[in-house]
């Protein structure tokens, strides 16, 4: 009777665990554009799936143990002599191969994700980086009490035409403290960037004011409660919330002083949130950010992370 022998190498069959780590990629990917739900659940299947791979491979490549190199090291040798051998470095070859190709593979995911990293988190410490003007828009006089004023000016007498802007102000009167209070809301929805128009009808003849070296602001009174967009469908309250359509926060406002009786436009930023009315308003202040992009709610983190300011 003659005893047959496989010289075939039994190799580990296919394994799911490489397929299951891709689609959780893949989930987490999707869900950083359309859903934290699915970001969460694609990072949980990543990580179940790439723990188990590699658990895999090193249980697969690990040493043998004592009782299985002593007793079958002897018959190895007697039957295969220089194959076993030569097997045995095809073994740690295919390991070196494997880890080098995971390895690789870290570098190359490490290269891409780095600097989107950079990207999403930098802008939350050096701000957005866009030069602001300060404007005269002239005496308080001219902006009646609880009234807006479409107040249409140049940000820079250099620049011209292109810098010509558009803001709704409104008078607040005073606060509790005796200071000036106006509520400056800027003209650009906060969806697309489309000009928002005030709903209401005009209210009186337009005022012109002409500042030292600068082009002239164009004052026209309006009785509006609230503001539109046409691109859109976006609705906005008298304070700038969002009431209706796809805007995703409230208009952006400006900062203003008070200069020799005279108002002054300072640097826009962008609104979360406003709580109660004019002089008595909280405002939930961030640095600018663009249209289209949360500055609060879970949602703010998948945008470049606006520092909060204080509440004014």
């Amino acid at each position: 009777m003659n005893e047959s022998h496989d010289d075939k190498p039994h190799t580990p069959g296919p394994s799911l665990w490489p397929i299951g780590f891709a689609v959780g990629v893949a989930c987490l990917l999707v869900g950083l554009v359309i859903s934290v739900p699915a970001l969460i659940v694609g990072a949980v299947i990543t990580v179940v799936f790439g723990w188990l791979w590699v658990r895999e491979l090193t249980h697969r490549h690990g040493p043998p143990s004592e009782a299985t190199v002593g007793a079958e090291a002897p018959i190895e040798e007697e039957r295969y002599g220089a194959v076993a051998e030569a097997a045995h470095d095809t073994y740690d070859r295919s390991a070196f191969l494997t880890a080098s190709t995971i390895g690789v593979g870290g570098l190359i995911g490490a290269a891409v994700t780095i600097p989107s990293l950079g990207f999403m988190v930098l802008p939350s410490f050096v701000g957005e980086g866009v030069e602001t003007y300060d404007v005269d828009l002239g005496p308080i006089s001219n902006f009646p009490e609880g009234e807006y004023v479409v107040a249409t000016y140049t940000e820079s007498a250099d620049i011209g035409e292109v810098s010509r802007r558009t803001a709704f102000v409104r008078n607040n009167g005073l606060t509790a403290d005796g200071v000036p209070s106006f509520s400056i809301v800027f003209s650009r929805c906060v969806h697309l960037g489309c000009p928002v128009q005030p709903n209401g009808p005009l209210d009186g003849d337009p005022i012109e004011y002409v500042a030292d070296g600068m082009p002239p602001v164009t004052l026209q009174p309006v009785l509006a409660a609230s503001f539109g967009c046409p691109c859109h469908g976006g609705l906005y309250d008298g304070e700038g919330n969002r009431t209706a359509g796809p805007p995703v926060r409230a208009l952006d406002r400006y900062e203003f002083s008070i200069v020799d009786g005279n108002l002054v436009l300072g640097r826009l930023f962008s609104v979360g949130e406003v709580q109660g009315n004019g002089a008595n308003a909280v405002i939930s202040k961030y640095y600018r950010a663009y249209p289209g992009v949360h500055v609060d709610g879970i949602e703010r983190f998948l945008y470049p992370i606006p520092t909060p300011g204080s509440k004014s």
